[in-house]
């Protein structure tokens, strides 16, 4: 009898990641710089974010930029662009909330992906805030998780957000925005220096 053939293998070769797109890298570029400069509440920042990527926004609220989900930065990106933005370009209005659903939706699959571990460590609290933003007391538990991970100051942060939501079952400032009636006891939490995001 003649000896075996030997058997080949091929190990699989890693996929490599795709290229973040050049619009998701100027999103995260300008948020990574200009927010750490900013005061809270800064109107020309304010102005600046909006009139610089407001199209983006939209196009992203539309879905024509889920593409950005195959890399980090692209995820990040769209994190910025639903969660972080509309809070600064729509200050005041309900508008600030109106791409929140998405703005939970990216970081779940984002998540899933391994994606928080892979960009810049000052960025991954934007994976976050979605759940952080959230009035839904499920949200607020996966915030505690993911904050935990970044420190005792995120997670008291956290932490915060998560009692305000189990006391009141939602985030009483937002009621005047939303149409929504406060009530006795959240009039007297906000007059006392409750949170007011």
């Amino acid at each position: 009898m003649g000896s075996a053939l030997p058997v080949r293998t091929t190990a699989a070769t890693p996929q490599p990641m795709p290229e973040t797109p050049a619009d998701a890298r100027a999103v995260v570029a300008f948020w990574a710089v200009s927010s750490a400069h900013r005061i809270d509440q800064d109107a020309g920042f304010d102005r600046a974010f909006r009139e610089r990527f407001l199209n983006l926004h939209m196009e992203t609220a539309a879905r024509k930029r889920d593409n950005w989900m195959a890399a980090p930065d692209g995820a990040l990106a769209l994190l910025i662009l639903t969660d972080q933005f509309p809070r600064n370009a729509f200050r005041g209005a309900g508008h600030m909330y109106a791409t929140d659903s998405l703005a939970r939706f990216f970081p779940r699959q984002a998540l899933d992906a391994g994606y928080m571990e892979r960009v810049d460590p000052k960025m991954r609290l934007f994976f976050c805030l979605p759940f952080a933003h959230s009035e839904d007391l499920a949200d607020q538990d996966v915030s505690v998780s993911l904050n935990g991970r970044l420190g005792q100051l995120w997670l008291d942060h956290a932490q915060n957000h998560r009692d305000i939501i189990r006391h009141f079952g939602r985030f009483s400032h937002r009621n005047p925005m939303l149409g929504r009636a406060t009530t006795p006891q959240e009039e007297g939490f906000l007059e006392a220096g409750g949170f007011q995001g």
